[in-house]
């Protein structure tokens, strides 16, 4: 489970009891800081992580004699067995030497390490020599924090693949939440927990929401054919992703936004064209689809950039980005269906053998050989909707 600590070295005296606050309230996993002191104050539920030395060289600049006399007082108390209310003691390494001297503390239980506190380090990689000592370290350490000065993730990616089998835990060194985001997603996998330096609490709070940011497992309905029609030309919208979709998988879309058909991505066999495993070949302009965060957007609106719902048949999600849309004026079919509790579910797509949609199981169907009683896969959503977002409005869609 990914996770982040607060580095509290280099945020602003003034900001500093709001940010403490809000990484406290906001759950955060860890906080880090030069001042044992004022980690003792925070509650045991936060990983408290103590860097000896004082502040990082940015915050002795931000502070004045006393405030960093005072910061580096935490030094002397992390050398202490009754300093108390420290979790973790990250200690700087750049030689294979020093490494080894923090493995075996971590293995002796020795150290600096007063009251079972582990012994972790952090590492700056710059160069071959330091990322080699990096991959090492996330082999031995509890922790192992890295901050890369190769502003690409490829250093980054040597260490995870490095580090694949190890028990400790990675920590990248991040400068912003875009970065953040980046990271968490590095070969599929991502770093285990990033540290980050907020300017205000209003960035822990919004780094807490990039933590909660999952998909969420859908409860599909069955959807009964109950008549097809020929509606003639129109437009309508091919959603090419940046993803390689799996074969029971596709996105939900439908002319009402209170119900949607899984329509299925073209990554099986066609007889006269490559198969297209990015693609679903999705519907009328008109018509909703769904994305992250209970979010539904017309066709006409979805583009390059753009994020939507991968779901499968077995109502599991995924986010996936969009690469490009294509809009093109083809015959039109209108599809329309009733779930269970008789709601209406319609779904207007090209009049064409190969466009397909999802029944029950994953079973493929092509939308022009369907039939009145045939089975789909939908999804009825109990909201309604006012600029995609969900409203508890009177609204009706014919």
């Amino acid at each position: 489970m990914r996770f982040a600590w607060i580095d509290l070295r280099e945020v602003p005296r003034p900001q500093l009891q709001a940010v403490v606050d809000a990484a406290i309230h906001a759950r955060m996993a860890g906080v880090v800081a030069s001042d044992a002191e004022l980690l003792g104050t925070l509650p045991p539920t936060v990983t408290r992580v103590l860097v000896p030395g004082g502040p990082a060289p940015a915050a002795v600049k931000k502070l004045g004699d006393k405030e960093a006399k005072e910061a580096k007082a935490g030094d002397k108390e992390a050398k202490s067995p009754a300093g108390g209310g420290i979790d973790v003691l990250l200690r700087k390494f750049a030689t294979q030497d020093e490494l080894d001297a923090l493995a075996a503390d971590r293995r002796a239980g020795t150290g600096n390490t007063g009251g079972g506190r582990q012994v972790s380090g952090f590492i700056d990689v710059r160069d071959d020599r330091t990322l080699q000592l990096s991959c090492a370290g996330a082999m031995v350490l509890p922790y192992t924090v890295i901050h890369f000065a190769d502003p690409t993730k490829i250093p980054l990616e040597i260490v995870l693949a490095a580090a694949e089998s190890a028990e400790g835990k990675l920590v990248t060194v991040v400068d912003g939440l875009e970065e953040a985001a980046i990271v968490f997603d590095v070969l599929e996998r991502g770093s285990d927990g990033i540290l980050f330096t907020p300017r205000s609490a209003d960035e822990v709070f919004a780094l807490a929401r990039l933590l909660e940011a999952t998909t969420p497992q859908l409860e599909l309905s069955t959807l009964t054919v109950e008549s097809i029609r020929h509606v003639g030309l129109g437009d309508r919208v091919c959603v090419d992703t940046c993803s390689h979709f799996e074969e029971d998988e596709g996105i939900l879309v439908g002319s009402y936004s209170s119900g949607f058909v899984l329509c299925c991505s073209e990554t099986h066999p066609l007889p006269y064209m490559p198969t297209r495993p990015f693609r679903v070949n999705a519907g009328a302009l008109h018509s909703y689809t769904l994305g992250p965060d209970n979010r539904t957007s017309y066709l006409s609106e979805v583009g390059s950039g753009s994020a939507l719902l991968a779901v499968g048949a077995d109502g599991r999600t995924r986010r996936v980005v969009v690469g490009r849309a294509k809009l093109e004026s083809r015959p039109l079919l209108e599809i329309r269906t009733h779930a269970e509790d008789g709601r209406l579910v319609s779904l207007t797509v090209q009049d064409d053998w190969h466009v397909r949609v999802l029944g029950p199981g994953g079973k493929v169907l092509n939308v022009t050989e369907l039939q009145t009683g045939d089975e789909l896969l939908g999804y009825l959503a109990a909201d309604k909707r006012h600029v995609g977002l969900p409203i508890g409005e009177f609204c009706k869609e014919v």
